[in-house]
């Protein structure tokens, strides 16, 4: 199948060229786009979540505090990395802090729900310890699942102007 009519320009779809795209309409922003704001957020909420499941297993805490904890890391290492790179552009502290809860927010927000919810249903794996495969595959298929469910979130959002679009004016 011929993909070239899904995209604007060809500058348009690699990562140092977010400058292109058409925030206003759904049809300007490429899959490219999407998936590279989705993958920016899963690595944010990875680095959290899995130092939380890491930190509150290793504790012996229950599901509910290692998943609370989990959850609150991935919101701060996800926020954190748009902070870091909006900061570094010379925006003031509280701006950035804006522009990373505007950019951010909905997307890690659907990536927790996603990768718990998996982690939850999967039969064993809230009672997996670190050394279990299961602990690792559930988690890992967890974040798999959320980056697809999430990247045609993110889609819907930067064609909007809202979301990780925030941030472009920024790069």
């Amino acid at each position: 199948m011929d993909h070239s009519t899904h995209h604007s320009a060809p500058e348009d779809d690699g990562p140092g060229h977010p400058h292109g795209h058409v925030h206003g309409h759904g049809h300007g922003t490429t899959w490219a786009t999407a998936m590279q704001a989705t993958l920016h957020c899963l690595t944010g909420c990875a680095i959290g979540e899995i130092l939380g499941m890491v930190i509150g297993t290793a504790l012996m805490w229950g599901n509910v505090p290692t998943m609370v904890l989990a959850i609150a890391l991935a919101f701060v290492f996800g926020y954190s990395l748009t902070l870091f790179a909006v900061v570094r552009a010379g925006v003031s502290m509280k701006a950035a802090i804006k522009v990373a809860l505007a950019a951010d927010t909905v997307s890690i927000a659907v990536m927790e729900l996603v990768d718990n919810g998996i982690i939850a249903l999967v039969p064993g794996a809230m009672e997996a310890h670190l050394s279990d495969g299961l602990f690792w595959y559930a988690l890992l298929g967890g974040f798999a699942v959320a980056f697809v469910i999430t990247t045609p979130v993110n889609k819907w959002m930067i064609g909007r102007g809202k979301g990780h679009a925030v941030v472009h004016a920024y790069h």
